[in-house]
């Protein structure tokens, strides 16, 4: 009952920070120290548990060092005149009437080639909310398509973190698992493109941005050689190096750029990485190119340590492995599912991250699996197609957070997830018809 309690008082806290625009470190803190006394009440020493607490938090590090990257990224391309000169060619070549598909395509492209959803809003999200900004685009609508193209990419590139995180939880090869998520996505790729187009048509670029170009070329250089920092990224992708260094060497190449061709000193680029892009308050660009920095990104590197310390303390325990016992009842293919969609929502709302998502949903539905002969390569593309996803509709959950960070939105982009809800929805309505035979 304590357990009970503990859960539904940390998501109720949850929802409120959310409703109420407060900060999600001080509900996940409460909550982590709710579990904290439920289990010494179970046993528990608190060694063991501020020990698992730790254990999980190094595992954001990773994802913590990733956004840190990001934070200095976005300023810099803003500064070298990347981002500008991308919204710059951008205009030129997207038709205003299918401005939000083409965000979409874009950050599906871009997401595959580097495998991260936080990077990919801050190295195309970034420009297209400029270009949805100064063409008076809908701002949650072009967020939800940047949004839910980076996820597209997150599930099935090999260089995705989650992607190699449900391959060894699963242990299973990460090309065959590529493989059958590309055959179990493609129809749910197909509408939600129908539907973006269709949002474009309503929420088209105005001709407001018209002049964008012209104020542009005053303020900035805008030759081919200050995309260099957005093509070190392309080509390190596509050589397989690892994102973070591609991130680092694109950074570095951004502050050359940046004191070169745009004639900025070393302490604003300094300065625009530790508070982010701005420009002078005169400028008609200043509303429109702005953001960044390492401060930004703080709260949400806090939220995702925290996030992954209640993942750690929830996985030591075991406490909630009595909800095993309802998984190993399903006897096919579409309750086997079903069950690790509820357990992936679930664990996506009380543990604010994809990983405790994952190791969740894969600790209570592993056995029902085994059970029923599906086997790893099966419950592996289960979990891409629930807990990947699921992660990234929930407010708080740092897959949302991160990005809607980065974007500088709000959960008014979440009806615009078409790709990210349609995923999983449409693969539930699929195995429910064939139940018959897979009975």
């Amino acid at each position: 009952m304590d357990l009970i309690a503990a859960f539904a008082i940390t998501f109720l806290l949850l929802v409120t920070s959310v409703f109420k625009g407060i900060f999600l470190a001080y509900p996940l803190a409460a909550g982590i120290m709710m579990f904290f006394f439920v289990a010494l009440r179970r046993g528990f020493s608190g060694g063991a548990l501020i020990r698992m607490g730790y254990a999980g938090g190094r595992k954001s590090l990773i994802v913590v060092s990733i956004l840190m990257l990001i934070g200095a990224l976005i300023p810099m391309w803003m500064a070298a005149g990347t981002v500008p000169a991308i919204v710059n060619y951008g205009l030129q070549l997207i038709r205003p009437d299918m401005f939000i598909l083409s965000a979409f395509l874009l950050s599906c492209t871009v997401s595959c080639l580097i495998g991260t959803s936080v990077g990919t809003s801050g190295v195309v999200g970034t420009a297209l909310m400029v270009m949805a900004r100064s063409g008076g685009a809908s701002l949650a609508a072009t967020a939800g398509a940047v949004i839910a193209g980076a996820y597209f990419g997150d599930r099935i590139s090999p260089l995705s973190s989650s992607a190699s995180f449900v391959a060894a939880i699963t242990e299973t090869d990460i090309y065959d698992n590529i493989r059958n998520m590309l055959k179990t996505c493609a129809v749910t790729f197909l509408i939600s493109a129908g539907f973006y187009l269709a949002v474009s048509r309503v929420f088209p670029l105005h001709s407001s941005s018209g002049n964008l170009p012209e104020l542009i070329a005053n303020e900035f250089n805008t030759s081919p050689l200050v995309l260099a920092p957005a093509a070190v990224i392309i080509i390190f992708s596509i050589l397989r190096v690892n994102v973070k260094l591609s991130m680092l060497v694109s950074i570095k190449l951004a502050v050359v750029i940046s004191l070169t061709l745009q004639h900025k000193t070393l302490a604003e680029c300094l300065k625009y990485i530790i508070f982010g892009f701005s420009m002078d308050s005169a400028s008609p660009l200043s509303s429109i190119i702005k953001g960044g920095g390492e401060i930004s990104l703080m709260k949400t590197a806090l939220v995702v340590f925290l996030a992954s310390s209640f993942a750690g303390i929830m996985e030591g325990t075991g406490m909630l492995n009595a909800i095993e016992e309802a998984t190993l009842k399903a006897d096919n293919r579409y309750k086997v599912y079903r069950n690790m969609f509820v357990t992936s929502l679930f664990g996506s709302a009380v543990g604010c991250s994809q990983t405790f998502a994952v190791t969740f949903s894969h600790m209570l539905n592993k056995k029902a699996y085994e059970k029923n002969g599906f086997g790893s390569a099966c419950a592996a593309v289960d979990l891409e197609n629930t807990a990947i996803m699921t992660a990234a509709l929930i407010p708080w959950n740092i897959a949302l957070l991160a990005p809607m960070t980065i974007l500088g939105t709000d959960p008014s982009c979440i009806p615009f997830l078409a790709y990210v809800y349609l995923l999983p929805l449409l693969n539930l309505m699929f195995l429910k018809l064939r139940k018959p035979e897979q009975a």
